[in-house]
């Protein structure tokens, strides 16, 4: 039997930092960890599944001993921020009614949403939503993630696709992917698409290359808090 291992789980500590960064003593390490399960479930409910539809890929938590900082990135961060910030103010006030401590958000844009892994499955579980064509989906985003600059890509549709009796899989490749390789920046992400017949689930890993030496603007904002990954195996 095959050994599953996430890709995001099996680089972190060594190329990739942790997406919540905080210390907390024992007793009251449970309370934050469940914490930060809430505010992440509560800003994608607000943000990607209700308008409007922000295109959140990924969220950030970072706690100081005064205040809970929240990292959102996102393809439409104009959205996210509203007219005169009116959006996020709004979001600020919700996270502090609902932790109990002074939050602050930070918003970074994702500049190229179509080699990003976890839009691409929305995208994709979207467009089944809609009883678009599985195969045309799948094919059409694969090949959009090659033309903006992946170098390779892999999404995997599991579930009664096309509303058939019996559950089946898609798998479909492009370019490389090297898995096992620790210096390969591999995004990983997952979607579920509730459509009237089941859930159909959608994974993609999207292969960047090898991970640059220049840091990106969210790892120079992290690591004012310590979070820079050890360059363990790095050259």
């Amino acid at each position: 039997m095959g050994q599953k291992v996430h890709p995001f789980g099996f680089r972190v500590g060594i190329t990739e930092a942790h997406k919540s960064r905080w210390y907390a003593p024992k007793a009251l390490y449970g309370e934050l960890l469940v914490e930060d399960f809430r505010i992440r479930e509560f800003v994608d409910k607000r943000l990607n599944r209700t308008p409007p539809f922000a295109a959140v890929s990924d969220i950030h938590i970072e706690r100081t001993r005064e205040e809970l900082k929240v990292i959102v990135k996102t393809a439409r961060p104009g959205l996210v921020i509203g007219p005169k910030g009116a959006e996020v103010d709004r979001l600020t006030q919700e996270l502090q009614l609902m932790t109990g401590r002074k939050v602050s958000i930070n918003i970074l844009e994702i500049k190229n949403p179509d080699v990003d892994a976890t839009l691409i499955g929305e995208a994709v579980a979207e467009q089944l939503k809609k009883r678009a064509s599985f195969r045309r989906v799948v094919k059409m985003r694969a090949e959009a993630a090659m033309q903006a600059g992946a170098l390779g890509c892999r999404i995997l549709l599991s579930g009664r696709l096309g509303g058939a009796e019996m559950s089946r899989r898609l798998d479909t490749r492009m370019g490389s992917m090297p898995l096992s390789s620790l210096q390969a920046n591999v995004e990983y992400g997952f979607a579920q698409a509730f459509t009237p017949y089941g859930a159909i689930g959608v994974k993609v890993w999207v292969y960047k290359g090898p991970y640059a030496k220049e840091l990106s603007e969210e790892e120079k904002m992290s690591n004012a808090a310590g979070a820079r990954p050890r360059a363990r195996g790095r050259r």
